[in-house]
C-alpha cells in the first residue's frame, strides 16, 4: 500500500472549515473549550461505488472529510479494480487521482457485496471468497481497514452464520448495522452482543434519510452501542438524502442536513453518500450557513 498522502496544508485547511462548524453548537466557550474546537464533525464520507460515479469528486475535505469509505469494490460480480476473478466494469476508477484527494488520506476499502441485500446475505460464501481476493490485491490507496458490504438488522434470522465467515477476513474489518424493526437502543444493542465478534466494528445508519427516526433518537442509538462495544469500534453513517416526491431520493437541504451533523458532535460521522447527494453546491451552502450564524 502507498504511503499516506496528508500534506500539512490540507489539513490544516479541513480544521480551519470544520472549527467554525463547532462554534454553532457552542456559542460562548472557555479557552479551554476552544482547544477542543479542531474536532470534525464529519470525519469521512461513504462512496456506493457505481458506473454513474466512478471517478468521484467533491469538496467533502471542507466539511472535514479526510477518511473515504468505498462500500465496495466488486458488486453483481462486477468489479472496479483489476486482478480478481470477475469482470471489470466498464467505468473504472482513477484509484491513483483519488488516492491523492484530501478526502481520501485514509480508506476504509469496501469488498464484494450485491446490490440487493437479500440476494447478499444468501450468497455469503461466494462473496467471502470473492472478498479475499481483493484484500490481496495492491492499490495506491492508504487502506486503513475492510468493509463487508453486507449489511445487518435484526430480522435477518440467518446472522450467526456471519461470525465465522467474518474470522476469514483480515483486520481492522467493519460491517454496517440498521434497526428496521425499531427496537429501540437497548434492544438493538443487546441483539447485536449475542453474535457481533470483538474484532468487528460497527457502521450504525442512522435511518434519518429514510424517515426511520429522527437524528435526537439515533444518537441514543449511537450512545447506547457506544457504552456497549466501545468508541473505537462504532461510526455513524449520516444519511444525507430525503425521499422524493414521486419516488426515489433527493439531497437532503441544508437546513436538513446542518442540524443532523451538529447532533452527532463527538461520534465519528460518515456522510452517505458524498458522490451522489453531496455536491460542491450543498457544501458551499452547509459552510455559508454557519458563517451566517456567527455573525
Amino acid at each position: 500500500m502507498a504511503l499516506s498522502r496528508a500534506p500539512f496544508v490540507r489539513r490544516c485547511q479541513r480544521w480551519t472549515c470544520v472549527a467554525l462548524w463547532l462554534l454553532l453548537a457552542s456559542p460562548v466557550c472557555s479557552r479551554a473549550e476552544n482547544q477542543g474546537l479542531l474536532t470534525a464533525l464529519v470525519q469521512g464520507i461513504v462512496w456506493q461505488t457505481d458506473n454513474m460515479t466512478a471517478n468521484p469528486t467533491g469538496q467533502w475535505h471542507r466539511l472535514g472529510a479526510g477518511q473515504l469509505l468505498v462500500q465496495w469494490t466488486i458488486v453483481d460480480d462486477i468489479a472496479f479494480v483489476d486482478g480478481t476473478s470477475v469482470a471489470t466494469s466498464q467505468e473504472m476508477p482513477d484509484w491513483r487521482r483519488i488516492a491523492k484527494e484530501p478526502w481520501a488520506e485514509e480508506v476504509i476499502l469496501g469488498l464484494a457485496g450485491r446490490f440487493d441485500q437479500n440476494l447478499a446475505r444468501n450468497d455469503l460464501p461466494r462473496l467471502v471468497e470473492l472478498s479475499r481476493q481483493l484484500t490481496l490485491l495492491q492499490t495506491p490507496l492508504k487502506v486503513v481497514g475492510w468493509y463487508f458490504p453486507v449489511e445487518v438488522d435484526p430480522t435477518w434470522n440467518g446472522v450467526l452464520q456471519l461470525p465465522k465467515l467474518l474470522a476469514l477476513l483480515p483486520r481492522p474489518l467493519w460491517i454496517s448495522v440498521y434497526d428496521s424493526s425499531n427496537q429501540g437502543p437497548e434492544n438493538f444493542a443487546d441483539s447485536l452482543a449475542k453474535w457481533l465478534p470483538p474484532d468487528v466494528g460497527i457502521f450504525f445508519q442512522d435511518g434519518v434519510g429514510v424517515h426511520a427516526r429522527t437524528a435526537p433518537v439515533a444518537l441514543e442509538y449511537a450512545d447506547k452501542l457506544v457504552t456497549r462495544f466501545g468508541k473505537q469500534r462504532v461510526k455513524i453513517i449520516a444519511e444525507a438524502f430525503r425521499p422524493k416526491a414521486g419516488g426515489g431520493f433527493r439531497s437532503a437541504i441544508v437546513e436538513e442536513l446542518l442540524p443532523q451533523l451538529m447532533t452527532y458532535k463527538g461520534h465519528a460521522v460518515y456522510l452517505f453518500d458524498g458522490p451522489h447527494y453531496v455536491p460542491p453546491e450543498l457544501v458551499d451552502e452547509l459552510l455559508q450557513y454557519a458563517a451566517k450564524r456567527l455573525n
